[in-house]
């Protein structure tokens, strides 16, 4: 795949716990606009879409789940989020779907401007136009 979209996250830890900082432009490689998490999710898997512009970091921070990736280029599949040090870099123009979610899954997306449908790719095949567009 092109892209690199693992991130590791540093853990604090003392005998109180464990906490992670985040913060946009350091740790999260843009500057933070939404977030918005996912949780109560059954066996129907989502995401189905790409965005024009939009940059996502996904960190499961509860359970687990798989994540499917593709950029146009190549694809990763199975990707297995179950520990809220590490998440999943989708960038603009980054086909994503998640699949077999946990019941006790919760995930936490950040992303880097604010919700606007114009900038959804809804069809694989008005994704694969943007991709050989660009």
């Amino acid at each position: 795949m092109s892209i690199d979209y693992s991130l590791k996250f540093k853990v604090l830890s003392d005998a109180r716990g464990k906490l992670i900082a985040l913060e946009g432009g350091r740790q999260i490689p843009f500057d933070i606009k939404r977030i918005y998490y996912l949780y109560d999710l059954n066996d129907l898997p989502r995401g189905f879409h790409a965005h024009y512009k939009l940059k996502q970091v996904m960190i499961c921070l509860n359970g687990s789940l798989r994540v499917y990736l593709d950029d146009g280029k190549g694809r990763k599949e199975n990707i297995e989020l179950s520990n809220p040090q590490e998440a999943v870099l989708i960038d603009n123009l980054v086909w994503h779907e998640m699949h077999d979610f946990s019941k006790d899954c919760v995930i936490a997306v950040l992303a880097s401007d604010y919700y606007d449908e114009a900038d959804y790719i809804r069809d694989y095949s008005i994704f694969e136009k943007a991709i050989r567009e660009r």
